[in-house]
């Protein structure tokens, strides 16, 4: 099971990333874990693994570029790939982001589609598929 950390502290946005993504007939296999803060986010990835964070920039006490940073000096989570929703859409905006280590950068509003579609570039193809154990 794949599972993906969306970083939000709008209840609103979050609602709508998990339902953008478990109504994609890709994601029978992924699990979608929320956060409120990038507080809270810290908290929850000694949980992982995560195969994919979902973050945004502007939020209280933590903000989504310090999570970045931290995701990517943590021997534990430095090759998660990360992606960037954000409504600051200036180039400037998006290559600091980048620069920061995130993989991707989707500016809101976006529609159900360029989330998934975005998402899908980070998460492996044969998700959906049974996968024999042993």
């Amino acid at each position: 099971m794949l599972r993906i950390l969306v970083v939000e502290d709008s209840a609103s946005m979050r609602s709508f990333v998990r339902n953008a993504l478990e109504s994609d007939s890709r994601s029978a296999g992924v699990d979608v874990v929320e956060a409120s803060s990038g507080f809270e986010a810290l908290r929850l990835l000694p949980r992982g693994p995560y195969d994919l964070v979902i973050t945004d920039i502007n939020m209280p006490d933590i903000n989504g570029l310090e999570l970045i940073s931290f995701i990517r000096k943590s021997e534990s989570h430095k090759a998660t790939p990360v992606l960037i929703i954000s409504t600051q859409s200036s180039e400037r905006d998006r290559a600091r982001g980048l620069s920061l280590g995130a993989n991707g950068y989707l500016t809101k509003p976006f529609s159900q589609e360029a989330l998934q579609t975005e998402v899908w570039r980070f998460l492996p193809s044969d998700i959906g598929q049974a996968k024999p154990h042993g």
